[in-house]
């Protein structure tokens, strides 16, 4: 069988909507993938919000979920530090109200 799509997202990957943020983090509870060539590929998602969402997971489709705005939640503890890092220096302090 010679498989013509790259898969983009695994069963575990935490990912978030870039379009969508009231959805919440979502986790990708399955992933599927036809056994003929040409066939389609997709990933099932939970989301926070509670619903569970398909989207086309071959990364080489233009409908692939990637180019719809899902992204990866980088679970590398070294990049989230390095990311938290330059959130919080990017952030300008807001001065506190007087009572």
């Amino acid at each position: 069988m010679d498989n013509d799509c790259i898969l983009y997202l695994q069963v575990g990957d935490w990912v978030y909507h870039k379009k969508n943020a009231r959805w919440g983090m979502g986790v990708v509870i399955e992933e599927r993938r036809s056994e003929l060539p040409g066939g389609f590929c997709y990933v099932r998602i939970d989301f926070q919000d509670g619903k569970v969402r398909i989207f086309d997971n071959n990364f080489r489709s233009a409908t692939c979920c990637y180019y719809s705005g899902i992204e990866k939640i980088e679970l590398d503890k070294e990049k989230l530090v390095r990311r938290f890092r330059e959130k919080k220096s990017q952030k300008k302090s807001l001065p506190k109200l007087k009572k």
